[in-house]
């Protein structure tokens, strides 16, 4: 990424012959390299000062360096195409001799100057552009509500409700108000249960103890829950797990909980992350895991599965699991509307309600943010009301 950034930088002094574009790039590119290298030297820094950095300005490296250089790409392709087929001109001597230049006044700008000093400047706007539109978003999330039909749900359960909440990724993007926020949104609820399924934290176990306290903050008339996701076990999975458990946020790793919901039994089943390379590999892996888990369930009581990656529902089904909560994708976090984008081409579950035979999953768009930019996958904390036998709304 280093090189790359040096070699736009190089690239763009050379397209054009405007001193302030060449000054406005320069900013830009030292903003950018300064980032990158802060973004190198805080991974695994003790260091608490790289917090202090504004988010706008992680987003702008974060967008400059999976977007603005993506914008980069056509152009450097053409150049590059332009370069090799005037080297084989040269080398064949089909090129001829090029016309002399018209001549043009001291202070006018040419077609090549303009279009030169356009392509230097485009990627960098672009790039602030969408920092400015990520920005709007990073601290706003919405309620998305449900209401379900739980052919399996005891008469007494009639009307449970459970605030779920996914994908905090406490962290660089995510910090702040907003955490406060989370907590008076899911509080007001006055939900039953409160469920999370994973991503507390972005990356660092030096985020995790605020991210407890917004956990501990949350109530729920008869518990709280919570599994682990992949970006809780970036820097140390086993330390996170000891701390979450130490400081008594019941996380379930391949376990159970058991609670009363209204004087009904409610069995809560928390599959941990696993590690295993691969979809397919993992897929296995977490069926494997919840064939065994699902040895503990109790016949009178009703059964939630917690999961951070959503193909579980799968094996959910085929243990014939009424519910199961999930997250991961972000809904999809760039899609072009509800069918279209990131979401269907990575999952086979990725935002929503999902229904298949007695089973049923609602997939997180998850609430906080790894990635600044959401395109149609808005960040959310879900409210579900789960009936007997009625159609399920959303």
């Amino acid at each position: 990424m280093f090189a790359v950034d040096v070699a736009w930088w190089a690239a763009a002094m050379r397209l054009t012959k405007s001193k302030t574009a060449r000054i406005l790039v320069s900013v830009f590119m030292v903003c950018q390299i300064a980032g990158f290298l802060a973004f190198v030297v805080a991974q695994g820094s003790p260091i608490d000062w790289v917090r202090q950095i504004p988010k706008a300005a992680w987003a702008a490296v974060v967008l400059w360096h999976f977007f603005g250089l993506a914008v980069l790409l056509p152009l450097g392709i053409v150049r590059v195409c332009t370069w090799a087929v005037r080297g084989l001109g040269r080398l064949t001597g089909i090129e001829g001799k090029r016309p002399a230049p018209a001549p043009v006044s001291e202070n006018a700008v040419t077609r090549r100057e303009f279009f030169g000093t356009a392509a230097a400047l485009t990627p960098p706007l672009f790039t602030i552009g969408l920092t400015g539109a990520a920005l709007t978003q990073l601290d706003h999330f919405r309620v998305r509500r449900f209401t379900l039909s739980m052919p399996a749900l005891p008469r007494a359960l009639d009307g449970m409700t459970i605030a779920h909440v996914s994908d905090m990724h406490v962290g660089t993007l995510t910090r702040g108000r907003v955490l406060r926020e989370m907590v008076n949104t899911t509080n007001a609820m006055r939900a039953d249960l409160v469920l999370l399924t994973g991503d507390l934290i972005n990356r660092e176990l030096a985020d995790l103890t605020e991210a407890i306290s917004m956990v501990k903050a949350m109530e729920a008339r008869y518990g709280l829950w919570m599994v682990e996701g992949n970006h809780d076990l970036i820097e140390n999975g086993e330390e996170f797990e000891r701390r979450v458990k130490a400081a008594g946020v019941p996380l379930l790793l391949n376990e159970s909980a058991m609670t009363e919901v209204r004087g009904h039994p409610v069995q809560i089943f928390g599959l941990r992350w696993t590690l295993q390379g691969g979809s397919q590999r993992r897929d296995q892996v977490t069926a494997g895991w919840l064939r065994g888990l699902v040895k503990q369930r109790q016949p009178d009581a009703f059964p939630i599965l917690l999961a951070h990656h959503p193909h579980v529902f799968d094996a959910a089904v085929e243990e014939d699991l009424p519910l199961t909560l999930a997250g991961h994708t972000h809904g999809g976090q760039l899609m072009l509307n509800s069918q279209c984008g990131v979401g269907p081409i990575m999952f086979r579950y990725w935002s929503g309600l999902y229904t298949r035979g007695r089973g049923q999953m609602v997939v997180s768009n998850g609430i906080g943010n790894w990635f600044p930019l959401r395109i149609n996958a808005p960040a959310e904390i879900i409210h579900l009301t789960l009936r007997c036998g009625e159609k399920a709304e959303s």
